[in-house]
């Protein structure tokens, strides 16, 4: 369940060394699973009316459809990333099947930081769902109903610190939520979800990763991953967003993964000059 959480503290899940939570949505309701790690194996327990659809995928939320054909190969071009791919063999990347659950918090983390978007994220759930998430995991919650977003004013989001560009985006995300879960496959949902005003590439990748595993998806318009991968590739502190796609470019299908190893290996560009200011649109 590698990478899941596209903010830092996600209270939809939970994830440890030997197990890992996770509280959503499904098509037959609100459901919790319950995955734990041992002797090789992955067990799994579901609650709530979700149960049964968040069974029948719970391999793929434990990244156990994850398919590395071809990576091994492409890995061997450069040593660092083969270093990683066999230091990290087991890490796989899961895929939740839900969409707009993992696109609530990548937009509330467009062009502001993480503190920023967790804080504006955790008081939209506690707006949102005041029900409690299946099972006996107390502290987790579920993600917001789209149609309850959908139906708010763009100023009821002000005092979570989330000023009016976000919460448009996000009531007309919601009204699209529908249409987007039907999405396919990860070219799909990305076609629609860019087609939507607010959203970019950013946002769909960051998605897309998490909903569908997508071993391909690259976050262009991050503020660090850039920068990130140059050092990791080249050595260069600083690098752009186009640089970044060619230096990913060999390992096109499994660029994000490329990706994913750098931060579950830590890697991390240099860091100088000024960072991004904390602001507040709370009394706006």
């Amino acid at each position: 369940m590698h990478g899941l959480a596209v903010i830092h503290g996600d209270p939809t899940l939970s994830v440890g060394s030997r197990e890992a939570w996770f509280a959503t949505r499904t098509p037959d309701g609100p459901g919790t699973l319950h995955l734990t790690f041992s002797d090789g194996f992955v067990h799994a327990e579901a609650f709530g009316p979700g149960a049964d659809w968040l069974m029948a995928r719970a391999d793929a939320v434990a990244g156990l459809r994850d398919d590395l054909t071809g990576f091994p190969e492409l890995a061997r071009r450069h040593p660092l990333v083969a270093r990683l791919a066999h230091e990290h063999a087991g890490l796989r990347m899961g895929a939740t099947g839900r969409i707009f659950h993992h696109l609530v918090p990548a937009i509330l983390y467009q062009k502001v930081t993480g503190i920023e978007a967790q804080q504006g994220y955790r008081k939209v759930l506690r707006h949102f769902t005041t029900e409690p998430a299946p099972g006996p995991f107390a502290r987790l919650r579920l993600p917001p109903d789209p149609e309850a977003v959908a139906a708010t004013p763009y100023w009821v989001f002000h005092p979570f610190g989330i000023e009016q560009k976000r919460a448009e985006t996000l009531r007309r995300a919601a009204a699209q939520a529908a249409a987007l879960e039907r999405s396919p496959d990860a070219t799909a949902a990305t076609a629609r979800l860019v087609s939507i005003r607010g959203i970019g590439p950013w946002t769909a990748a960051e998605v897309t990763r998490v909903a569908f595993g997508d071993p391909d998806a690259v976050s262009v318009g991050d503020y660090h991953l850039k920068n990130v991968v140059a050092y990791a590739l080249t050595g260069a502190a600083r690098g752009t967003d186009e640089h970044m796609l060619e230096l990913l470019a060999p390992y096109a299908g499994h660029r994000g993964r490329v990706c994913t190893l750098f931060a579950a290996a830590g890697i991390g560009a240099p860091r100088f000059g000024p960072r991004m200011p904390l602001r507040s649109f709370a009394r706006f």
